[in-house]
């Protein structure tokens, strides 16, 4: 499994680790992957995602997962995240026909 955020798109970055006496040793600096679930309105259920922590806040900030994705465009998503964006973009249609 890739560690990268579903929603931000955040990934793994590397860099160095420098000693006192100036020794560098390459590192990765891993993103704060999360595994949770987050309440989709339009679904009526709950939606597993793999994301960071600060996606989280991002879909809090925007007001939920449903107006998060249909509000950002679908080339900074996964594809996972651009399914999910298809399926809420057709349950809105379906409860407002």
């Amino acid at each position: 499994m890739a560690r990268r955020c579903m929603i931000t798109g955040k990934g793994v970055l590397s860099g160095n680790n420098v000693s006192h006496a100036n020794n560098k040793t390459r590192r990765r600096f891993l993103p704060n992957l999360q595994e949770t679930s987050v309440w989709s309105d339009a679904l009526g259920r709950p939606v597993r995602l793999r994301v960071a922590v600060n996606g989280l806040r991002t879909i809090e900030h925007n007001g939920g997962i449903d107006a998060y994705l249909t509000a950002v465009p679908d080339t900074g998503l996964s594809r996972e995240a651009r399914l999910l964006k298809r399926q809420i973009k057709s349950a809105l249609a379906a409860k407002s026909a």
